[in-house]
């Protein structure tokens, strides 16, 4: 059993794929290779810890249908911290069942390292677990942006925004190499 961290999948969401760069021609070829990643390396028994927004389209009931059948596909035990794409689709019941837990922020430990997850990057985090490190998304791979400028000061910040981290889950020590990868630009 392993446990991967992911944020800001977008799942339906075709700007996304100008705003981030993401090199898919369509948002049905981005779908299918966001889940083909995930289902490569996350098996059911496998917890994936989702830092928000997974979904991103349409919010009539064609879209919360599209939704569900999409987070139905992909693999794996999955806990959301809501961001803010997600809340519009989790006032359904049917989409809030898919998860086993859904919290707006989260504290766990994990390979003896204590970590806050939380949705929106934050500027100060580990009040109740003094040296937590603190998993976000929200900023994607957005370089230009003054949170990034900030977050990347952090020594205890790690971005799990999928378009830094090879358009899949990863493990701790993965998105610990992927975030110096990204800030070492």
């Amino acid at each position: 059993m392993a446990t991967y961290f992911t944020a800001d999948l977008h799942f339906g969401h075709s700007a996304i794929i100008e705003f981030c760069g993401r090199p898919f021609g369509d948002v049905a070829e981005m779908n299918r290779a966001l889940i083909n990643n995930w289902n490569s390396r996350v098996s059911n028994d496998d917890h994936v810890y989702i830092v928000g927004d997974v979904f991103y389209g349409g919010r009539d009931a064609a879209g919360l249908d599209e939704a569900i059948a999409t987070v139905k596909k992909l693999n794996g035990i999955l806990h959301l911290i809501a961001g803010n794409h997600d809340l519009p689709y989790l006032k359904k019941m049917e989409y809030h069942y898919l998860f086993a837990d859904v919290d707006q922020l989260r504290y766990l430990k994990h390979e003896g390292e204590h970590i806050f997850l939380c949705h929106y990057p934050m500027a100060e985090w580990s009040g109740y677990y003094r040296g937590s490190w603190h998993i976000y998304g929200h900023i994607h791979n957005a370089k230009e942006s003054p949170a990034y400028q900030y977050m990347k000061t952090q020594k205890k910040a790690l971005n799990a925004a999928i378009d830094i981290c090879q358009y899949m889950p990863v493990t701790y020590q993965e998105l610990r190499h992927y975030n110096e990868l990204f800030n070492a630009d």
